[in-house]
């Protein structure tokens, strides 16, 4: 079929108006055929429309006047031509109708907050129970984006829970109907649990014109998201498995082991962390990823031969993806064997040692788990998904998922990263902390916590070693204040004193310049454009700025009494700003140019 519109009508008559949307997370939408329904059910209030989902992707709303001026120019380049989701733009608007449900396990971080009934309708739940909680709903229909190759489908980014719906509906433990939306720009990904026929589908969808895929901006890595990702590349063996999240520690992690493979790592990290316990040789033997997700950071390893050790015939398992167009495009145009050699499973596999135990233990060894938190306490608990008032950021995923694997198979870690510090209102806060008031990962299950002042292996130690030692990886502005709240709670001895500490961003500054040809902001390509990347640390700081006075100041008075940069007049104009300075000039313009003022030179990569 090409009419959306038309097969969403079928599928309204096919469940008699009481649609149970089983909808994969992220990448997979058909975003045709749902806004299809979706309209349906707005102009049809006698049907029911429930949704059960996660990682709806939207593109930004660019709120301040600078961010607008910074991405509207750009959007379709950097996030690609994503259409709408009719339901979530309607959710925002508060004109989602009564009779459209929807439930999410995993939110879009950080774009969700503050909507109420987003927020009450979150479903908190670990990958693999998601699963089990769609089931308990009883879905009547399933639709998902595929790729196609001749007669053959694939359920590309998102075989994650649809290899399991359709194996129980196989085997006759689930009736539901399943229809496909093609999209040509989806890499046709190989394997059992991904490759389907046409008899799978009820119905498929072959709109005449077919949506550009959302693309995921990669993010400069910052000086402490480099020292992270040294600090974790050292903890990885050879032969081992690896588990990666998305985002800048992945592409650090990644980049740093890129380093160690061609003998530029061993100096770079004896700098920042003088005499650690690390391993700086190269991979002869490679690693195996099993991973929930597949980031571009696996996805450089492996085309660095550094992820090769193979587990029945594939490097890598994963379970979905959502990335930008660079890896999309790497992907479709990989060998057909290379590209067989990414296999993708259901999460069930990926994220759990259930079914086939022994097969998975054998392969899974010295694995490493690798991903972000946004908070940890002084006792080793760790936030990752919820703020201290309770509003939800993203969800828990997988994350507590691979911390149980790390605690089941032997030799395995789990190592959960995040930087020491943030800003927040203006002010540097310390994301260390004594409590906390939600914990995705409980104090009982510590390992590994890593920041950019090194690693505090937590495992198995005792309550006053695990403070001393999250004390070591603590910025140095915070370090009394939590061992004070520590010791009067009678936690660790009043007589503990802390060591000569250098834990400061300037000595990270530091390291990092003079390691700054290695340590790049980019190292693996980005979307933005020359002049863009110069902007972006300006307007970081600027946004920095924007909560203080004081510091809003400083950048006037740079604008008044520091040289303009070469780039300052392209940059003001590309902000839509007059390319030279002027007697009453806005002032966020002026502040602008302050910012620019202030940052250093760089690389002529944007590193």
């Amino acid at each position: 079929m090409t009419d959306a519109d038309a097969l969403a009508a079928r599928i309204v008559a096919d469940t008699g108006g009481d649609i149970r949307l089983a909808l994969p997370l992220g990448l997979g939408k058909p975003v045709t055929l749902l806004n299809a329904l979706t309209r349906a059910a707005c102009e049809d209030p006698s049907i029911h429309l429930s949704i059960f989902t996660a990682l709806t992707l939207e593109r930004p709303s660019p709120g301040s006047d600078i961010e607008k001026r910074f991405l509207e120019p750009a959007m379709d380049r950097l996030f690609g031509a994503y259409p709408d989701i009719l339901y979530a733009r309607m959710l925002r608007e508060g004109s989602l109708p009564a009779n459209i449900e929807l439930r999410e396990f995993f939110l879009l971080a950080g774009r969700w907050l503050g909507v109420e009934r987003m927020q009450q309708n979150y479903i908190s739940a670990n990958y693999t129970h998601a699963r089990d909680v769609l089931i308990a709903q009883d879905p009547n229909v399933l639709i998902q984006l595929l790729a196609r190759d001749g007669d053959g489908y694939s359920l590309s980014c998102n075989t994650d829970i649809t290899a399991d719906l359709l194996q129980r509906r196989a085997a006759g433990q689930m009736d539901f109907l399943m229809a496909g939306e093609i999209n040509d720009q989806l890499p046709f990904m190989h394997g059992p649990a991904a490759e389907i026929d046409s008899a799978t589908l009820q119905y498929c969808l072959d709109p005449p014109r077919q949506f550009e895929l959302f693309s995921a901006v990669r993010q400069p890595v910052s000086d402490d998201h480099h020292a992270i990702g040294a600090h974790v590349a050292g903890l990885v063996r050879d032969g081992g498995t690896l588990q990666l999240g998305i985002g800048k520690t992945g592409d650090a992690v990644a980049h740093a082991l890129i380093l160690r493979q061609k003998g530029r790592f061993a100096p770079l990290l004896d700098d920042l962390s003088p005499g650690a316990d690390a391993r700086t040789t190269g991979f002869e033997t490679g690693l195996y990823a099993a991973a929930e997700m597949l980031v571009g950071g696996l996805l450089a390893l492996f085309e660095e031969g550094i992820v090769k050790r193979q587990v029945d015939g594939a490097a890598i398992h994963a379970a979905f993806f959502v990335e930008d167009r660079d890896f999309y495009a790497r992907l479709r145009d990989m060998p057909p064997d290379r590209r067989a050699q990414i296999q993708m499973r259901a999460v069930s596999f990926t994220n759990a040692l259930y079914g086939d135990e022994a097969a998975k233990r054998a392969a899974r060894r010295d694995a490493r788990f690798v991903n972000s938190a946004m908070k940890a306490s002084l006792l080793g608990a760790v936030a990752s998904d919820v703020k201290d008032d309770g509003q939800v950021v993203s969800g828990v995923g997988g994350q507590f998922n691979f911390v149980e694997q790390a605690f089941a198979l032997k030799g395995a870690r789990s190592i959960l990263t995040l930087p020491s510090t943030r800003e927040s209102g203006g002010k540097t806060v310390s994301n260390i902390v004594w409590e906390l008031p939600f914990a995705t990962v409980p104090h009982h299950m510590r390992d590994i916590v890593v920041t950019e002042y090194g690693v505090a292996d937590l495992r198995g130690q005792p309550d006053h070693e695990v403070i001393a030692r999250m004390l070591a990886i603590t910025d140095a502005r915070f370090q009394e204040p939590l061992l004070k709240a520590a010791q009067e709670a009678g936690k660790i001895s009043r007589n503990f004193r802390l060591g000569a500490q250098s834990n400061t961003p300037q000595r990270l500054k530091e390291w990092r310049d003079a390691h700054r040809a290695d340590l790049p902001d980019f190292p693996f390509g980005t979307d933005f454009d020359r002049l863009e990347r110069k902007l972006l640390p300006a307007l970081a700081r600027l946004s920095r700025a924007r909560h203080s006075p004081a510091s809003l100041a400083r950048l006037i008075a740079a604008s008044l009494f520091r040289a303009a940069p070469a780039h300052e007049a392209d940059a003001m104009s590309r902000m839509g700003f007059a390319r030279k300075a002027r007697l009453g000039e806005a002032l966020t313009a002026r502040a602008l140019r302050g910012a620019l003022r202030l940052e250093p030179a760089r690389h002529p990569d944007g590193g």
